[in-house]
């Protein structure tokens, strides 16, 4: 587990823009299968997070359809909601920092590490903004 105060801001940069943090199995199961849409991020401490991940999904939702729900996860630190996520992306591996579009509780699309490391977070949105305009 990453102490607090490396994680808070991390956390923060989604949360103070409207991303629910889960933190139980209970969370995500309800928070995936309740609504229209969701999309979750798994989020974590690693540079292609920071550099990549979160400010692409943040510009993803400057976009005329955005998903019903925003959620994270925080690898390392939010186990039990983790694992709970992760097995909702299978048949996909676990990676962090990943994201996934669920429709009606249906993972539809998704975004692996290997899909977020080395890419700007200009083509991570564009992407997602494709996923929500197909999906949401």
């Amino acid at each position: 587990m990453y102490p607090l105060e490396i994680i808070k801001p991390m956390k923060e940069e989604l949360t103070s823009i409207g991303f629910k943090s889960l933190m139980t199995t209970e969370q995500v199961s309800d928070s995936i299968s309740n609504s229209q849409t969701a999309v979750l991020i798994v989020n974590s401490v690693c540079g292609c997070a920071a550099a990549n991940a979160r400010p692409g999904i943040k510009q993803s939702l400057d976009n005329d359809k955005v998903p019903s729900e925003l959620l994270t996860v925080f690898a390392g630190v939010d186990k039990e909601a983790t694992n709970a996520a992760r097995e909702l992306m299978i048949p996909f591996p676990p990676s962090s920092p990943c994201i996934a579009l669920f429709k009606k509780g249906e993972l539809v699309h998704m975004l692996e590490r290997h899909h977020i490391e080395g890419r700007s977070s200009e083509i991570i949105s564009q992407n997602l903004k494709q996923a929500y305009n197909d999906y949401c």
